[in-house]
C-alpha cells in the first residue's frame, strides 16, 4: 500500500470516528420510546439490577472504545484496498460496536438495551427446515411454535458443514472448521478438538467474560481429553476447559459407544468395580454381545443397516464401537432427552436468578430414535416424528423451567437451530423411509445431512426476546457461526485476537433491526475437501470426480435444478475464484 493510500485512510478513519450525525438520527433508532428493542430503565432487565455507571466510567470506557474503534478504522480502510468484501465484513462489526457502546452506556433517553438475563442456545439434531410445522408440513411442535410466534423466524440460516462434528466446532469457534485438521465425524474416543481457554476464545469463555454462569449440556461430540481417553479417571481436557462451568453430556453420539454420560469431568454413575474399556480398532472384548452375535437382544427399531453400527448392544440397539464395562454408568436410550433435560433444569434452578448462558443440544432426532412411551406413535410420521415431538417437549420444559427460576420471557433470549440438515434413515432399520415416505424434511430445498445442497445446511433458526425482538420472519442470510461475535457485541465485550477468525457481528440482523447480514458464505459435505459458495442468492459448487461445476440462482431455483454455469460462465469463474481464495488455508 503507497503512502499517500495510507493518508486516504487515516483521514477517512477520523471522518469516521468524528463525523457525528443528527440526534435525531439516534432518537429514531435507538431511543424511540414506541420501537420494540427499548427497554424501560426501571424494568427487571434494566437499571434496577444494573447500577447506571458514573459519568467518569463512562468516559473511560469511551475513550478506550474510542481508542479501539480508531485502530479499527484505519485497519478497516487500509483492508478496503486489498480486499473489498473483508473490509464490508469488519466495518459492520465496528459500527455494531458503537451502536452497543450508545445503547447501554447512554441513559439520559429514559431507555437502554440491556443484555438478558439468560441465554437459551438450543441446538437439535438432524432437525431438517421443514421437519416442524413451523417453518413447513411437518410435526407440529407446540414450543417451537410459540418460539415463532413470539420471536423471529429466519429462512436464510445455516450451519457451516452438513454434518454434525464440524458445524459444532465452529458454532463453538467462530472459525470454520476446515482451517483444522481432525474436525470430522469425531470417533467417541476421540481426543478434545476445541481451543482450551489459554490459546483461543470460545462461544463458552466469551460468556464468561460477559459475567454469565455457562453450561453445555446434551450431546457433545467433540472429542475429550487429549486421546486414548482413560474413562475410569478425571477426563482432561473437558468442558470446563473450554468455557462452561458445567457440564452433562453425552460422551459422543447415541450411536457411538461409551453409552455414558460424563458430569463435570467424570462417568456419571460408575462402579471403581467394573471399569470402562472402550475400542474403535474393531475388537471385540471377550463375552461381548454384537448384533453379529447375538441379534436377538435387538429391539426392532435397534437394527443396523450396516456394518458400522452392528457393534456392541446396548440396551437392546448396537452401536458403532467396542465397550465393556461400566453397567451401572449406561444409559436408557427412552431416557436420554428426561436425563439431559432434568440436568438442565437442575442447573436452571441453581442459577437462582443470576445470569445464565445454557448450550443445550439434544440427541433428538438424530439416531438411534428410541422415543419415550408417553411419545411413541403420537407424531403421525412414524418414529423419526416422535423424537421430533420429544425434542419439542424439551425445549417447553426448559422455557417453563426459566420462568419458574425467575426469568421473564423478556429477561431472556432463545436462540433454537439444529446442527445440520435432516436425514431419514442412518444406519439403523427402524421404518422411517416408510412412515416418511411422503415427507421432505428439508422441502422447499434439495438434499439434506452430508451433501452440499441447500438442504444439508440451511436449518430451522429462530430467536426470541419478546418486548426487544418483534415477531416476523427475516430473510437475512445468517450462520451460526456468528453467534459468538453477536452474542460478544450484544454483551459489550471484546473478542481476542486470534479468536473467532470467521465470525460475523449481526446483532442488527439479529435484533431484526435489519433484513441483511452475510454477504457469502462457505459451507462444507461430509468429503472433505468440498465445499460450496454462497454469494447472495448465487450458489456454486466447484467440480468433483464426475460431477461438473453447478452455479445456480437459488431466488428462482431453490431445488438447485437448472445450471447456470454453461450459459453464464463468467459468473462460475468469479464464484470459482472467490472460493478459492476464501479456502486458501484450508488444513485439508
Amino acid at each position: 500500500m503507497t503512502t499517500t493510500q495510507r493518508l486516504l485512510a487515516l483521514l477517512l478513519a477520523f471522518f469516521l470516528l468524528f463525523a457525528q450525525p443528527a440526534p435525531a438520527f439516534w432518537d429514531d433508532i435507538l431511543f424511540d420510546n414506541s420501537a420494540s428493542h427499548a427497554v424501560p430503565t426501571d424494568s427487571a432487565a434494566g437499571k434496577a439490577d444494573s447500577p447506571a455507571p458514573d459519568i467518569e466510567s463512562i468516559i473511560d470506557d469511551g475513550i478506550e472504545l474510542i481508542t479501539r474503534i480508531f485502530d479499527d478504522c484505519v485497519e478497516l480502510i487500509i483492508q478496503f484496498f486489498d480486499a473489498p468484501m473483508e473490509f464490508l465484513t469488519r466495518l459492520i462489526g465496528t459500527l455494531c460496536d458503537i451502536f452497543h457502546y450508545i445503547a447501554t452506556s447512554i441513559g439520559d433517553a429514559g431507555y437502554i438495551i440491556q443484555p438478558p438475563r439468560a441465554i437459551l442456545l438450543f441446538v437439535a439434531d438432524d432437525l431438517g427446515y421443514n421437519d416442524t410445522a413451523t417453518y413447513g408440513s411437518g410435526v407440529p411442535c407446540p414450543h417451537v411454535q410459540k418460539l415463532a410466534d413470539q420471536g423471529l423466524l429466519f429462512t436464510d440460516a445455516h450451519s457451516t458443514n452438513s454434518v454434525c462434528t464440524p458445524s459444532r466446532y465452529s458454532l463453538l469457534t467462530g472459525q470454520y472448521a476446515w482451517r483444522q485438521k481432525g474436525t470430522g465425524i469425531l470417533p467417541g474416543d476421540a481426543a478434545l478438538i476445541l481451543p482450551t481457554r489459554d490459546k483461543a476464545a470460545t462461544l463458552g469463555t466469551l460468556m464468561q467474560q460477559a459475567g454469565y454462569r455457562t453450561a453445555a449440556i446434551g450431546k457433545w461430540h467433540l472429542g475429550l481429553g487429549s486421546g486414548n481417553v482413560d474413562w475410569n479417571r478425571p477426563i482432561s481436557p473437558a468442558p470446563a476447559d473450554v468455557g462452561f462451568d458445567y457440564s452433562f453430556i453425552m460422551a459422543a453420539t447415541g450411536d457411538r459407544v461409551p453409552c455414558v454420560y460424563v458430569e463435570d469431568g467424570k462417568v456419571r454413575n460408575l462402579d471403581p468395580q467394573d471399569p470402562i474399556h472402550v475400542n474403535y480398532k474393531g475388537k471385540a472384548y471377550p463375552g461381548e454381545k454384537t448384533a453379529s452375535t447375538h441379534p436377538e437382544l435387538l429391539k426392532p427399531w435397534g437394527r443396523p443397516s450396516n456394518k458400522q453400527h452392528a457393534d456392541t448392544i446396548i440396551d437392546g440397539i448396537s452401536r458403532i464401537g467396542h465397550m465393556c464395562g461400566g453397567t451401572a454408568a449406561l444409559w436408557k436410550d427412552q431416557d436420554i432427552a428426561d436425563d439431559i433435560t432434568a440436568a438442565a433444569e437442575r442447573f436452571i434452578t441453581g442459577c437462582a436468578g443470576k445470569p445464565l448462558f445454557l448450550y443445550f443440544c439434544t440427541n433428538d432426532i438424530h439416531v438411534p430414535r428410541d422415543p419415550h412411551a408417553r411419545f411413541r406413535g403420537k407424531s403421525g410420521l412414524g418414529i423419526r416424528g416422535d423424537v421430533t415431538l420429544q425434542m419439542d417437549d424439551s425445549l417447553g420444559r426448559l422455557m417453563t423451567a426459566l420462568q419458574q427460576a425467575g426469568y421473564k420471557p423478556e429477561e431472556t433470549l432463545i436462540i433454537f437451530t439444529s446442527d445440520n440438515g435432516p436425514v431419514i434413515s442412518d444406519g439403523y432399520e427402524d421404518g422411517a423411509r416408510v412412515d416418511c415416505a411422503g415427507h421432505h424434511p428439508a422441502h422447499p430445498w434439495s438434499g439434506g445431512k452430508y451433501t452440499l445442497l441447500e438442504g444439508g445446511t440451511r436449518v430451522p433458526f429462530i430467536v426470541s426476546w419478546p418486548g426487544t425482538i418483534k415477531p416476523g420472519t427475516n430473510p437475512a442470510l445468517m450462520c451460526q457461526m456468528d453467534i459468538g461475535r453477536t452474542l460478544a457485541c450484544l454483551c459489550g465485550i471484546h473478542v481476542p485476537a486470534g479468536s473467532m477468525r470467521d465470525s460475523e457481528n449481526h446483532l442488527p440482523a439479529l435484533l431484526g433491526l435489519t433484513r441483511t447480514a452475510r454477504t457469502e458464505l462457505v459451507t462444507q459435505a461430509f468429503e472433505a475437501p468440498r465445499y460450496a459458495l454462497r454469494s447472495g442468492q448465487w450458489k456454486y459448487i466447484p467440480a468433483y470426480r464426475r460431477q461438473p461445476e453447478g452455479l445456480y440462482n437459488l431466488a428462482t431455483d431453490p431445488v438447485e435444478k437448472h445450471n447456470l454455469a454453461p450459459t453464464q460462465p463468467d459468473k462460475a469463474a468469479e464464484l470459482h475464484t472467490r472460493l478459492q481464495e476464501l479456502t486458501k488455508d484450508s488444513a485439508h
